[in-house]
């Protein structure tokens, strides 16, 4: 009984130090907060969608998602880098440390948040569509375009796709691997509509009025869009979530939502 005694005090004992040993590891791991500050350099990961992000006449980048991370870049005293990613690979892509964190309009979904971690919400979105005037003549809901014999453009791996098939899966779909594709596809009349998150199918649709026009009155989705960072680090968690926090008390995070969702102001930029 004894030497039973001894042996379980031994087995608690290399038990306790394991666990000690990882959760020093665990305490001296380095964030990637700490990384930025090191490096001086904010990496952000991000894809061109209309209005988060967009390249102006001069080809520089301009949008909401540019302004944010520029924001946050200059509040932590560094200087930001985009990574410009195909969506598609964009998850994979900060899994391997191409870049910091992925600030692209990028919705929370359980299927992601099983690779990565996201902030709080900073915005919400939702998915519209725009349509061609002659092949979607008539067209006013969603139940028009879930049938068989109409064509939907999507970009591939966007919540915009996931919600598309959900809500019309009866309807045949050409994916994309850009939104721009998808929006040609549509100008020269080959498939019924686009589905993209608001409100570029409204701004898109009042491009080519003669051609084009919003079918649905109202978005047929929400969705919560947030930062993307690797797991395991709630330093940085904490940190985006603060600043996340920050930056809506103050009103600034709406300030500039109202002026690329709510207005035109910005067109002149990129025409």
């Amino acid at each position: 009984m004894k030497k039973l005694g001894i042996g379980l005090m031994v087995v608690l004992l290399t038990a306790g130090i394991a666990l000690a040993g990882q959760t020093g590891a665990m305490l001296t791991k380095e964030s990637i907060i700490e990384k930025i500050q090191k490096d001086r350099v904010l990496r952000v990961g991000m894809s061109t969608f209309v209005p988060w992000a967009m390249k102006d006449k001069t080809g520089k980048l301009v949008g909401y998602e540019i302004d944010v991370a520029k924001k946050l870049a200059a509040d932590m005293g560094v200087t930001v880098e985009f990574v410009p990613t195909a969506w598609s690979g964009i998850i994979p892509a900060l899994l391997t440390g191409k870049f910091d964190v992925i600030i692209g309009g990028m919705g929370i979904t359980p299927e992601r948040n099983l690779k990565v971690n996201f902030t709080m919400p900073y915005e919400f979105s939702g998915m519209s569509m725009v349509a061609h005037k002659n092949k979607a003549a008539g067209f006013s809901k969603l139940e028009d375009f879930n049938k068989q014999g109409v064509t939907i453009a999507v970009r591939m791996g966007t919540t915009a796709e996931a919600a598309a098939k959900r809500f019309m899966p009866k309807a045949q779909f050409k994916l994309f691997e850009n939104e721009s594709q998808a929006l040609q596809e549509l100008n020269l009349g080959r498939v019924h509509a686009v589905v993209s998150s608001a409100p570029m199918p409204a701004f898109h649709a009042l491009k080519f009025p003669n051609k084009l026009f919003v079918p649905l009155e109202e978005n047929f989705t929400k969705e919560p869009i947030g930062f993307a960072l690797r797991k395991g680090d709630y330093d940085a968690l904490n940190f985006f979530n603060n600043w996340i926090l920050v930056n809506q008390a103050s009103g600034w995070l709406k300030q500039r939502q109202s002026y690329w969702f709510e207005t035109k102001d910005w067109e002149h930029l990129v025409q």
